[in-house]
């Protein structure tokens, strides 16, 4: 089959590799029908390298038809069409049952010291080949994918993998009052679509702040209140505070992660490690890595006193220095990890008809076919082209 394989910083190519195959008594095959490119590959592309092998398959937000079924596979059938949650997670286990497949005790990678793994993301979380491809083996066949209805596009049920779960629950621990506010930071695919779940949930005031032209035009088509960075990255704070009776938002969504705008030395010793022999670079990425935290800063500066700090962004370093004086003076809460998605399912579904309340029938800004994957990464890494989602089809 045909696969997007990682082969280096910057260079993802499309290759023929073998063809997944059952493994266990409940994987299921599925052929892919719609893949997403996710703003957290970028991080492969760019930073991690040093946790992936040439050849590795990318890609965490995958749909499809079940193509092949193990013998103990009994929940689903050939040609079912399901979403794969990006967490490979057993849905039994007590974690899972506690609601936190991401931290499923049946696939943590013990080895890593990480939680559940994950489809198309490194050697940390335990190097499954991803969902950028033609077809991708899914284990626990019977508790995994989610099952949808025939009929609508791919458009409809794929962010089910990722983008609405991430998002709903970046909502969910932000904790924001019915009729209160909150401040997006990051307007790329999980921050739109936090900005839209806020809204739905009853948030009268959502406050979006980016620094790419069409990312703020499009917030500001769906009704958004924007900030510009680059207008603001001195005093976003203060400019937030502006608009919220000198308080700031009742909460704060970081969607932005270890990649932040503004923060050249963390930039730069990224950079650097990245360009070290992966047996050097990976102590030190683990044990003295430095994110470039510009994000979250400005998170804790433009959050009220006594609110929530949500982040669903994507932070790799362990030496990165928080402001803990400041945390603790304005009495914040934090709430942070990855996205559980099966926790969020029954809650997104009702969203997902026909008068299209979040908008995810017109969320994608680009429809590709695989082929033209390598060449969407450079874009979308550049944020050019007006790139915000991309969905591929193999």
């Amino acid at each position: 089959m045909r696969a997007l394989t990682w082969q280096g910083k910057r260079d993802v190519r499309i290759e023929e590799v073998p063809d997944p195959r059952i493994q266990k008594p409940d994987d299921i095959v599925v052929q892919v029908t719609s893949t997403g490119i996710c703003g957290s590959d970028l991080h492969l592309y760019e930073v991690l390298g040093p946790f992936l092998d040439p050849g590795d398959i990318l890609g965490h937000e995958t749909m499809g038809v079940v193509a092949e079924t193990g013998p103990e596979v009994t929940d689903l059938a050939v040609g079912d069409r399901v979403v794969i949650p990006f967490n490979v997670s057993c849905n039994t286990c007590w974690m899972c049952e506690q609601g936190l497949h991401s931290q499923c005790e049946t696939t943590q990678v013990r080895s890593m010291g990480s939680g559940a793994a994950l489809f198309g993301y490194t050697k940390l979380y335990g190097q499954v080949p991803g969902g950028q491809a033609e077809f991708l083996r899914v284990p626990f066949g019977n508790t995994l994918p989610i099952k949808v209805p025939e009929g609508p596009s791919d458009d409809r049920f794929v962010y089910l993998s990722d983008v609405l779960p991430t998002a709903w629950q970046a909502v969910e621990y932000a904790a924001i009052p019915r009729g209160g506010s909150v401040t997006v930071l990051g307007l790329g695919p999980i921050g739109d679509m936090a900005a839209r779940i806020a809204r739905l949930r009853g948030a009268e005031q959502v406050i979006g702040v980016d620094l790419v032209d069409y990312r703020l035009e499009r917030a500001r088509r769906n009704g958004f209140t924007v900030l510009d960075l680059r207008e603001h990255e001195k005093d976003l704070g203060d400019a937030v505070r502006e608009l919220t009776q000198g308080r700031g938002t009742d909460a704060v969504i970081d969607a932005v992660g270890l990649e932040a705008h503004g923060t050249p030395t963390a930039q730069a010793a990224q950079w650097a490690v990245g360009l070290l022999p992966d047996k050097l670079a990976r102590p030190l990425m683990e044990k003295a890595g430095i994110d470039r935290v510009g994000a979250l800063l400005a998170g804790i500066d433009a959050v009220r006193r006594g609110g929530t700090l949500s982040i669903s962004g994507v932070y790799g370093g362990a030496a990165s220095p928080l402001p803990l004086l400041t945390m603790f003076d304005k009495q914040l809460q934090v709430r942070m990890g990855q996205a559980n998605v099966w926790r969020w399912v029954e809650d997104i579904l009702p969203h997902l008809t026909d008068d299209d309340p979040l908008g995810v029938d017109g969320f994608a800004t680009h429809h590709l076919p695989l082929s033209e994957g390598p060449a969407a990464y450079a874009t979308f890494q550049a944020k050019e082209d007006g790139m915000v989602k991309t969905l591929l089809k193999p």
